[in-house]
């Protein structure tokens, strides 16, 4: 198992990470996992994504201890099993959030992605994920036990909000990355993917104040009520 209940641990599982980088300085550790699931010690983001992901959640959990979990290689595109087989890395580790700045909205995906899931819950491992996007669901996110994220291209960066979105709660979130010096905010990488960063780092942040919270349901309610807003940032 990794670690003890501080600082709070957060799996990237993303195109791994560059380090170190302005906006993230180092990470706890990290693995690749290829199409077929098969490990190996080459985490470096060659993407920029990943890297990307990472920094929005350590600019508002910086005592969070980072692992890059790499599934994308030479595209934002992997297979299900990689993906099963990276939130299986995550759990049996304990680690205590999963940010997944990625989904499908083909819900055949779910009858895999759901044990994996379960899995998860049952090892006290957090879950989060993109609800919806296009006005359709998506999947690993809009499963029960998962923090749905939203995107709010209005919201603050610094904060989420919780939100009721169709009978059950949801996180609000910007979906900006962190800020470049001299590039306009829509010329930077923008959209869910990063709506799902800014909610973890939050959470990550509120948690470190909650040990014993290890469920999705009761991380969204340390956030606040309905409408009720937190920010990221030390505490």
């Amino acid at each position: 198992m990794i670690g003890a209940e501080q600082p709070v641990t957060v799996a990237v599982v993303d195109s791994g990470v560059n380090v170190p980088h302005p906006h993230l300085p180092s990470v706890a550790g990290g693995i690749a996992l290829d199409l077929d699931g098969n490990p190996s010690a080459d985490f470096v983001d060659r993407l920029g994504h990943g890297t990307a992901v990472a920094a929005a959640i350590h600019e508002k959990a910086p005592q969070a201890a980072i692992y890059a979990v790499k599934v994308f290689h030479d595209r934002l595109a992997t297979r299900v099993s990689a993906l099963v087989r990276a939130i299986d890395w995550a759990s049996e580790r304990g680690i205590r959030l999963v940010n997944l700045s990625l989904g499908t909205p083909n819900a055949v995906r779910a009858a895999e992605l759901a044990p994996a899931v379960t899995r998860a819950v049952e090892r006290g491992t957090i879950v989060v994920s993109a609800l919806e996007h296009d006005g359709k669901r998506w999947y690993p996110g809009c499963l029960s036990g998962v923090v749905g994220v939203l995107l709010d291209p209005e919201h603050a960066r610094d904060s989420v909000t919780v939100a009721d979105a169709r009978g059950g709660p949801a996180v609000l979130a910007s979906g900006y990355a962190r800020p470049i010096p001299g590039v306009p905010p829509e010329h930077n990488l923008n959209g869910i993917s990063f709506a799902v960063a800014n909610a973890t780092g939050c959470l990550a942040a509120a948690l470190a104040e909650h040990p014993q919270v290890r469920a999705a349901a009761d991380a969204v309610r340390v956030l606040g009520p309905v409408g009720g807003r937190a920010r990221g940032g030390p505490r």
